[in-house]
């Protein structure tokens, strides 16, 4: 079956062509295979390379896209767009580096998402059909795979019978039940990115990461956004000063943020749409041409025939233990479909965990894992371990340590100064129980924290590590330099001095 995404363009038919082919033929399936894998996004591909890559017999099944939704309709399409509102916010705000005539840029939304298009299209050889056929040893299979069996699974015709196997359908954007909202048509992250016009008027439903991302990147192409939420705060599971900085950035750059609201129901008049809200009982309106609906993921379990294979599963995905193993011994599960971290690069982990177990008689656990996330706005905010909230309702106390960006010399020369680095520090002691930072590459600089915490190494081993000046990484050593002075307590100076003294004696 030919899949056209739209909108229909040569980069779209590049991009289909890679990852659902019209003219695919599956292959015939022959003998057992070691492992049969159940949806081709990251988890999916990462368990059939890898199993494949190390000699196993792999199936890989998949009824939609190849590269899921993380090459079609998530971190990739998302990131080109954000790094076209970045450029143009930046080129528009370049005043105080002396470039005049900012407010005078033009923007042509239709070319930034024909950019967008092409590098996705570019990008998704590397999760074709054909390379995982042809250079990985892949048998490849297009269609809706179903268990037939504890150690089958149909598609089509075929019956491909398996040794293990792996659930990694993925989930897709929830849906909310506002009266009206249907009839009126949204967006999800599946059809944001098929937009070719920019809407004049955007309502953005939900304020965590992606509504957040979006909104940002919406109001700086030039949308009227208005981000509504709930909650009382954007970003609410985030560190609340973290979560503050966005906030006046998003009340600078013209968003309508609308916190604390029920969205009570939707109309259309005359071609645009009504968002009616209420706040402390009191009632008022937003009036835009589009909505984007980011409130979450529902798993994909629809037609996997589960039952047939004894493999437990609820409305939050298939139930696995802390090994990726479900109800059925010999079925594993891996990524969104599982587990309540739904990240690309916790999927990547867990499918390498998936393969150790599944394969070769492991016996790793999520339980150990340690996982950074990062919303990629703008400034970003990036956090791993624990948050100070969590210590405390496990009883743990810490110290906790915050630098400002103001403080170092390379975001100031940057202009980036809004943002902080701050770690929670197991009290007493230099253990790094979790950290965050808000800064405009915060994710690429999070990963010190990461490998700190899954090594061992503690706050001290970041200050002996020397690091590039100027660099606003630099605010991570900081960090430990600031736990260093909280160790020179007046009884600790008074005999370094009194031992000084003695030495000019």
């Amino acid at each position: 079956m030919k899949i056209t995404v739209q909108p229909d363009t040569p980069e779209n038919r590049e991009l289909a062509e890679n990852v659902h082919p019209s003219d695919w033929l599956n292959p015939v399936p022959d003998g057992r295979y070691n492992l049969v894998v159940v949806g081709a996004g990251t988890a999916g591909l990462i368990c059939a390379a890898g199993a494949a890559g190390l000699g196993a017999k792999v199936a890989l099944i998949e009824r939609n896209l190849m590269g899921g939704d993380c090459l079609n309709v998530g971190c990739v399409p998302s990131k080109g767009v954000l790094r076209a509102a970045r450029a143009l916010h930046d080129a528009r705000h370049g005043s105080g580096f002396g470039i005049t005539g900012g407010d005078l840029l033009g923007f042509d939304f239709g070319r930034a998402m024909e950019r967008m298009r092409r590098l996705r299209a570019d990008i998704s050889h590397h999760d074709s059909a054909r390379r995982f056929r042809d250079e990985l040893g892949v048998d490849v299979f297009i269609g809706q795979g179903s268990f037939s069996g504890p150690d089958a699974i149909k598609v089509g015709d075929a019956t491909l019978h398996f040794k293990k196997a792996a659930v990694c359908s993925g989930a897709r954007a929830s849906a909310l039940p506002i009266p009206g909202l249907a009839e009126a048509g949204y967006l999800t992250n599946e059809t944001l990115f098929s937009l070719t016009r920019l809407p004049g008027r955007m309502a953005v439903i939900g304020a965590g990461p992606i509504g957040c991302e979006m909104a940002q990147s919406f109001a700086r192409f030039g949308s009227s956004v208005s981000l509504i939420e709930l909650g009382s705060h954007i970003l609410g599971r985030e560190d609340g000063d973290a979560a503050g900085i966005l906030h006046k950035v998003f009340q600078r750059e013209g968003i309508d943020l609308q916190l604390g609201v029920n969205i009570v129901g939707v109309e259309t008049d005359g071609g645009v749409k009504i968002l009616h809200l209420e706040r402390d009982g009191k009632k008022l309106s937003v009036t835009v041409d589009e909505i984007l609906v980011s409130v979450g993921r529902a798993p994909n379990l629809d037609g996997l025939g589960l039952e047939k294979a004894g493999i437990s599963f609820d409305r939050s995905g298939v139930t696995v233990n802390e090994t990726l193993q479900t109800s059925n011994p010999n079925v594993y599960a891996a990524g969104d479909i599982c587990f309540p971290y739904k990240f690309t690069h916790t999927a990547d982990a867990l499918a390498r965990i998936l393969i150790t177990n599944a394969l070769f008689m492991g016996r790793q656990k999520t339980s150990a894992l340690t996982i950074p996330w990062c919303t990629y706005t703008d400034p970003e905010i990036a956090h791993v371990g624990i948050y100070e909230q969590d210590a405390a309702q496990k009883g743990v106390e810490v110290t906790t340590l915050t630098v400002p960006l103001a403080e170092i010399d390379r975001a100031v020369l940057d202009g980036e100064t809004e943002g902080f680095a701050r770690v929670h520090l197991k009290k007493g002691t230099d253990k790094i129980l979790g950290a965050t930072i808000v800064a405009r590459h915060a994710g690429e600089m999070i990963n010190e924290f990461s490998l700190a915490i899954t090594s061992g190494a503690g706050l001290s081993a970041i200050g002996k590590t020397i690091h590039p000046y100027p660099t606003q990484a630099e605010v991570v050593k900081r960090l430990a330099d600031a736990h260093n002075r909280t160790r020179l307590t007046p009884f600790v100076k008074k005999l370094f001095s009194a031992w000084l003294k003695w030495q000019r004696g």
